[in-house]
């Protein structure tokens, strides 16, 4: 094609929109939308069976009905959200069914062209897909016409073909609202609001096997080195800002004590003063099995990593109760279970492998699995913020993970077995000792080398442990709050502050667990804990409690008025 026409392409691409705000109420003329339409029935299609079909509706009463289906699935939705997530989605303007002068409804007939349909026997999805394919035309056509477009998706699709009197054998592929605008939004109205933000395309970009990234003609990359690189330390500039605005708010100097230090501290992660709220906030729970446990240093049988899986997910468990008072989300991350674990609404399946071997036999597992794990954290992390979550929380649960959590402690602190051992479950003295000897005889046989964190990790780390140290690089490139839990995290930030020195930077100590190892590791970290609540219990419930702290502490900062701008008198010197 003429570089012109190309130029045109890549602009007409770039500033397509989902609409749903702005349009006005002049009528879209029938020579338009033929033109449209005709696009969109360009469209490719599995063995030329064109599926699609195009149901125009102009009729208000009938978009009234189906702008009824759709509140009500909206306040399903709202439900179903924590509760900093409903209250901005209450603020969206999430469809424009009476707004626009006519809707069109994308059909899929998934029997069209009988039988042998070439392409379609072993996928007989891809007519749902073309029938995208002519959703994707129409909507490119339409912006090159000034028109906007929003896609519907809160109806359910019976009760819609219903309410329009379709066929039974048709699918519902799109309900789009297309209409004139005063103006088209410089980015997709999500991104404007915060709900979510676009991942870069090196995100995206897997070159020739799964995992191995790189664009086009460019070097191959390394999801864990790019992360590092990108690790910075906290923006001075911005914490002087922090301190100097302390100390012109309505209050006594040094008042809020740890709240003034950390908001200085969460200016410093966002390189801006104020710092925006850490919310919408997620807790992260990474689970896995450990090989170790065959040693006897716990009383608690290995099934119950899945079975706890199986809580969370039903919303059963301490972090769930506690994450929904906050207004916190809970997903869990499977790195590691040593059971088959069932799709499931919140779990993200990124197993590297089920469970570690036994660490006082050989190695938890092998190097690039350590990696694997590392790397799978960093996605999740990315994933979140991508997603539009300002605050992560650490979560974990694996049966025996606090053996290899006081190994990892011990090689990153250099402090004695028995100093960071606790008692996990709640052991008793005999099997204390025996955890003792268990991580004393693990630590004798691998003699793992600090300076060398990924083979530290191999020798006596879990994979929740990996994936954990990832989620806090993860979040660090993208100077997002790490809020942190007790023993387990703390394990894993230590692996995290030798791979990248500057996480820290961006690292909270939600609370400080009973556990001898959290402490410890908090102490070399350079982190006080928001609160000590004699909490052991794991799960990122801890975290989840202190996350009202940090928000707090952002919000004093940014809405609580100056001396000048209240008119307040401040301290005589």
């Amino acid at each position: 094609m003429p570089a012109p026409d190309i130029d045109a392409f890549y602009r007409l691409v770039a500033a397509r929109r989902d609409m749903r705000n702005g349009f006005r109420p002049d009528p879209v003329s029938d020579e338009v939308l033929t033109r449209v339409l005709t696009a969109a029935h360009q469209a490719p299609s599995v063995g030329l069976s064109q599926p699609w079909d195009f149901l125009i509706v102009r009729d208000r009463a009938v978009r009234e009905r189906v702008r009824a289906l759709a509140r009500r699935q909206q306040d399903v939705f709202a439900g179903s959200l924590p509760r900093s997530r409903a209250m901005r989605f209450g603020d969206l303007k999430v469809e424009a069914i009476l707004d626009t002068p006519v809707n069109i409804v994308v059909t899929c007939d998934p029997t069209r062209g009988g039988r042998h349909v070439l392409g379609r026997h072993a996928q007989p999805q891809v007519a749902a897909y073309s029938s995208v394919c002519a959703v994707q035309n129409l909507w490119l056509a339409a912006r090159a016409e000034g028109l906007g477009v929003g896609w519907v998706s809160f109806f359910d699709e019976r009760e819609l073909s219903a309410t329009l009197g379709l066929p039974p054998h048709l699918e519902v592929v799109a309900y789009l609202c297309v209409g004139h605008v005063t103006e088209f939004p410089p980015a997709p109205e999500l991104a404007l609001s915060g709900w979510a933000r676009r991942r870069p395309l090196a995100w995206a970009i897997h070159d020739e096997r799964w995992g191995q990234r790189g664009l086009p003609g460019a070097s191959p990359a390394s999801l864990l080195a790019d992360t590092l690189a990108a690790v910075r330390p906290a923006d001075a500039g911005a914490m002087a800002q922090a301190r100097e605005r302390q100390e012109r708010l309505t209050k006594p100097s040094g008042s809020l004590g740890m709240l003034e230090d950390l908001s200085v501290r969460l200016a410093g992660m966002a390189g801006d003063c104020p710092p925006p709220v850490p919310e919408p906030a997620a807790v992260a729970v990474f689970a896995a099995d450990h090989g170790v446990h065959a040693q006897g240093v716990t009383p608690w049988p290995q099934e119950v990593t899945a079975q706890m899986v199986a809580n969370f997910l039903a919303g059963g468990a301490v972090v769930n109760a506690i994450a929904a008072q906050v207004g916190a989300e809970v997903c869990v991350v499977d790195v590691g279970v040593a059971a088959e674990l069932p799709p499931a609404p919140g779990l993200l399946p990124r197993k590297v492998r089920p469970g570690t071997a036994d660490m006082t036999e050989g190695p938890a597992m092998s190097r690039e699995e350590a990696q694997r794990a590392v790397e799978a954290g960093i996605e999740t992390a990315r994933d979140l913020v991508a997603a539009g979550n300002r605050c992560l929380v650490t979560g974990d649960m694996g049966i025996a993970n606090t053996t290899a959590s006081a190994a990892l402690i011990a090689v990153f602190t250099g402090a004695e077995a028995q100093e960071v051992t606790g008692r996990g479950t709640g052991i008793d003295d005999e099997m204390w000792e025996r955890k003792v000897g268990v991580i004393r005889r693990a630590l004798a046989r691998h003699q793992p080398d600090p300076a060398d964190p990924l083979a530290v990790l191999a020798a006596v780390g879990g994979l929740e442990h990996a994936a954990l140290a990832g989620f806090m690089l993860g979040a660090a490139a993208l100077r997002t709050p790490v809020v942190l839990d007790g023993v387990i995290a703390g394990a894993a930030a230590l692996v995290a502050r030798a791979l990248a020195p500057d996480v820290v930077d961006c690292l909270v100590a939600g609370h400080v667990s009973t556990e001898p190892g959290a402490r410890c590791a908090l102490t070399a970290l350079g982190l006080r804990p928001l609160l000590d609540l004699n909490m052991r219990l794991g799960e990122g419930s801890g975290a989840a409690l202190a996350v009202p702290v940090v928000q707090a502490a952002a919000r004093v900062l940014r809405d609580v008025a100056t001396f000048d701008s209240a008119g307040v008198s401040g301290a005589k010197e």
